[in-house]
């Protein structure tokens, strides 16, 4: 599934081919999404234009001034920019045809992604309201994690990961910025403490930045917009290493499911 750093790569990289430029024609294929593409998205959409590309999570936005493009990824879904004439593959299932000749297009072949129209401030929209702060956002502090997670029996890599604290902190760099800060993922969070916090929000930011600037890790389905893969997956100390040695100590990578999800860390290294 496509994180944070791959949103992040994706965004930016159609962000050049988008902004500033009308949609000519929107080309629905398949409406039966995550949630359904709106019936009446092509008369919403056609003829505006994109005046700016962000992010809020996973999700991508596209301003028009009259409402919102909210595109999220899914598992498996890619945007690429390509001319408006190359014929659609199988799981092509929406283009955005722009003024310059180009093709928005929106590829999922799981079709757990998703494309809205959205209408008033996105931080109002029900999908986005609840959500925490972005990892990066400057008034994020080791504070605020330590407050929330005083009395909680959850592990601190569950708690990590829950975008209602922190948005962003998906599984792969849960466990990578967990090991960078030398603390067991099966820690209870209410047991972690402050210079712990700041240590580990220091590694996620870390940990984010680094992939954010090799392009994406290349798990499965991802890849950049212009089809090359991300190369942060080479970079990874724990993730899917169990059984190896540990890159520090070269103790024996441990896996362990929490919350239904894989961990992976160093027995030594991590406490």
């Amino acid at each position: 599934m496509p994180e944070l750093p791959e949103v992040e790569t994706t965004m930016r990289g159609v962000r050049p081919f988008v902004e500033g430029r009308v949609v000519k024609q929107a080309v629905v294929r398949e409406r039966r999404l995550r949630w359904p593409v709106p019936p009446d998205f092509n008369q919403k959409i056609e003829g505006l234009r994109i005046k700016s590309v962000s992010r809020r999570a996973k999700y991508i936005l596209f301003e028009t001034g009259h409402g919102f493009v909210m595109i999220h990824l899914g598992m498996s879904g890619r945007l690429r920019v390509l001319p408006k004439d190359t014929p659609p593959l199988k799981h092509d299932h929406l283009d955005l045809v722009l003024s310059s000749g180009k093709s928005l297009r929106f590829h999922d072949p799981r079709r757990f992604g998703s494309v809205l129209w959205i209408t008033g401030l996105p931080s109002e929209h029900r999908l986005l309201a609840a959500l925490g702060p972005e990892p990066f956002d400057q008034e994020l502090k080791p504070e605020y994690l330590y407050r929330l997670s005083r009395g909680k029996k959850v592990t601190v890599k569950q708690f990590i990961m829950d975008g209602k604290i922190v948005v962003g902190v998906g599984n792969i760099y849960a466990s990578e910025a967990l090991f960078r800060a030398g603390i067991r993922p099966g820690r209870a969070a209410g047991r972690v403490s402050h210079i712990a916090f700041a240590r580990l929000l220091g590694e996620i930011r870390a940990v984010l930045s680094e992939a954010i600037e090799a392009g994406g890790t290349t798990l499965r389905d991802y890849s950049r917009v212009n089809g090359e893969p991300g190369y942060f997956e080479q970079s990874l100390n724990v993730y899917e290493r169990a059984g190896l040695p540990c890159v520090n100590c070269e103790k024996i990578v441990q896996r362990k499911v929490i919350g239904q999800r894989a961990s992976y860390y160093c027995p030594r290294c991590q406490t």
